[in-house]
């Protein structure tokens, strides 16, 4: 019987120059919306652009996850050699045939390569923002090495991409993945706040609180993506209890080993549900303390006056977005909309805590230049020290 070979190199000229098409129409709109515009104006909304689209992408990628579809085209970067699902139709057939429920369906495999497309489109971006980022810098308010860090994160996202496939949905590859997304937007926001030059001062323990929340907040995501990627969402189906029991039964050596197949525990024997409790379990409770603390974090930030209600009213509305969304996971049988709406809403809280933590390093440092008109996002003037 034939094998199909999981890496396959033969169409990635072809999903290169897919990737161009699809950067060039962001790339013009910002060129026309900003054509009269100095290059660093156009590179600022540039900037902004590609970050609208790494959202989009990381909640297609969840999108892509909770319909099982990651596995739509068996191997990388194609789809069975092709570099569309169209020129491996009969392939994807007779994997369809022979199991109609299985991993590869058309359906599946569609959802799997526009997933490849996006990323594709949003690096080619990535890739204009870094080479444009050295030609201009000698204007810019930011050293270009941020842009070519980004430009390395996401050739490493690629690699994931490849080992999620490769590796058959190995769980810490997928949540590594899954992390990888949202260091990228954070990347590509702190990015965007120094181009907007918009300083919001911080009181030192404010500013320490802040980091420690970010870390909170990247802890409770790596756990969230844990449960999604081991499908332990519905270990327990019951709030605030679980089972009826505040402490049910769980196996913590076996939910959290890390290096081990899906749904098996690492010396080849199946995955105990007491495990799948154990990773739910850990989560539940791991978020009461983040939403806590985003939510005391915010009374805070209200506190410090009119310039900082806007961050709490984003942090409070995301802590509350997180409990409605993980809540309804649950009680309505994990629905699609409401996972797609929790992991959109564990990226919103990235963006606006990497937003606040870069405004403040501005106002703490001066590293500010006058803006320019207010209809960019333009930087100007002084360099900010990578």
């Amino acid at each position: 019987m034939e094998t199909q070979a999981l890496y396959d190199l033969t169409p990635i000229a072809r999903l290169a120059l897919l990737g161009i098409v699809i950067a060039l129409g962001p790339m013009a709109w910002v060129w026309l919306r900003n054509r009269h515009a100095p290059a660093a104006v156009r590179l600022a909304a540039l900037t902004a652009l590609t970050l609208f689209l790494t959202f989009d992408l990381v909640v297609f990628g969840a999108f892509t996850r909770l319909t099982d579809s990651g596995l739509g085209c068996p191997d990388w970067p194609g789809c069975y050699g092709a570099a569309s699902p169209v020129g491996a139709r009969a392939e994807i057939t007779a994997a369809e045939t022979a199991m109609p429920t299985g991993p590869v369906t058309h359906k599946k495999a569609w959802i799997e390569m526009i997933h490849r497309y996006l990323a594709t489109g949003v690096g080619v971006l990535i890739l204009v923002m870094a080479v444009t980022s050295w030609l201009e810098r000698a204007r810019l308010a930011l050293s270009p090495w941020w842009a070519t860090a980004t430009l390395v994160w996401v050739c490493v996202q690629g690699a994931f991409g490849a080992l999620t496939v490769t590796m058959k949905l190995y769980p810490a590859i997928v949540t590594a993945h899954l992390l990888g997304g949202l260091l990228l937007l954070a990347l590509l926001t702190a990015q965007h706040q120094v181009y907007r030059a918009r300083p919001l001062a911080l009181r030192p323990g404010l500013r320490w609180l802040a980091w420690g929340l970010f870390a909170l907040v990247w802890v409770q995501i790596a756990l969230g993506g844990w449960v999604s990627t081991n499908y332990a969402v519905l270990a327990c189906p019951d709030f605030p209890t679980c089972h009826g029991q505040w402490w049910p039964a769980m196996d913590f050596q076996q939910g959290f080993q890390i290096a081990r197949p899906l749904g098996e525990r690492r010396d080849g024997g199946y995955l105990s549900f007491d495990a799948l409790t154990a990773i739910h379990y850990t989560h539940r409770l791991a978020a009461y303390g983040v939403l806590a603390a985003l939510m005391a974090y915010a009374a805070l930030l209200w506190r410090e006056g009119r310039p900082h209600r806007r961050q709490a009213g984003w942090l409070l509305a995301g802590a509350v977005w997180q409990f409605v969304s993980g809540l309804s996971n649950v009680v309505l049988g994990w629905p699609l909309v409401a996972a797609l709406a929790h992991t959109a809403g564990a990226a919103g809280l990235v963006i606006v805590l990497t937003a606040l933590l870069t405004r403040a390093h501005l106002a703490r440092h001066g590293e500010v230049a006058p803006r320019a008109t207010a209809a960019s996002l333009a930087p100007a003037g002084g360099r900010v020290a990578s």
